[in-house]
């Protein structure tokens, strides 16, 4: 069985964001699968998705802190800036970490580790409202 619908996420600042509940509340179809995977898939080229820490805060912070060291803004060899000194850097994160993620299903739930929660990581100051393309497939 496969199922496909568009999640967007409401407008957020900068930084790594947990949105596990969001995504699942928008999913009611999760409940039908025994077992099978979500693929979700960000429709955007400055913000990715990744899968860490769903408890402690601080790990988030620390995450932004980290990436905005390894990748600062207005480094002076970047030729793409006609979209703000934000956007270069917002790319290159977005590669590091990748936009999509592929979960396991279990008896009408996502088969996470006890700790683990799904992020938006926005890397524009304001990058706007997501969107991520989520497929079902299982049975």
């Amino acid at each position: 069985m496969w199922y496909q619908q568009t999640i967007t996420l409401k407008p957020r600042a900068r930084g790594f964001h947990l949105i596990t509940r969001e995504v699942v509340e928008a999913l009611p179809e999760l409940g039908r699968y025994r077992v099978g995977l979500l693929h979700l898939f960000i429709q955007h080229t400055s913000a990715s998705l990744a899968v860490n820490e769903n408890a402690d805060p601080d790990v988030r912070g620390d995450l932004e802190r980290h990436f905005n060291v390894m990748v600062p803004q207005d480094a002076p060899h970047y030729e793409h800036t006609l979209e703000g000194p934000d956007d270069m850097p917002a790319h290159i994160k977005s590669v590091l970490i990748g936009p999509s993620l592929s979960l396991p299903l279990h008896d009408g739930t996502l088969a996470l580790g006890t700790w683990q929660g799904i992020y938006l990581c926005e890397h524009r100051d304001h990058g706007g409202a997501r969107r991520i393309v989520a497929t079902l497939q299982g049975e």
